[in-house]
């Protein structure tokens, strides 16, 4: 189990980037949240085993037909266990 803390940037805000996200953990069955930066790039954290998150990013860097995603930043980090699901936050 680990953790990614993701920046995605390209046109990624108001192209349902977010509820694709979502869609796309809860799927996996993984944790954690998904929200929009101030400077248009989303911000993602999210816990579960590693293939799976890596199975994440590969659809993040994707995004929904709307979405032009130019990159996706990933830090992994220690698993932490502090969420109970996947939500999109403000």
């Amino acid at each position: 189990m680990v953790r990614a803390h993701i920046v995605v940037t390209g046109r990624v805000q108001g192209v349902f980037f977010r509820a694709f996200t979502q869609d796309q953990a809860v799927s996996l069955g993984l944790l954690g949240w998904v929200r929009n930066m101030l400077d248009g790039r989303v911000e993602i954290m999210v816990e579960g085993e590693k293939g799976k998150i890596e199975r994440f990013l590969t659809s993040v860097k994707e995004g929904p037909p709307l979405a032009a995603v130019e990159g996706a930043d990933v830090e992994w980090l220690d698993y932490v266990g502090s969420f109970d699901d996947f939500r999109i936050t403000w």
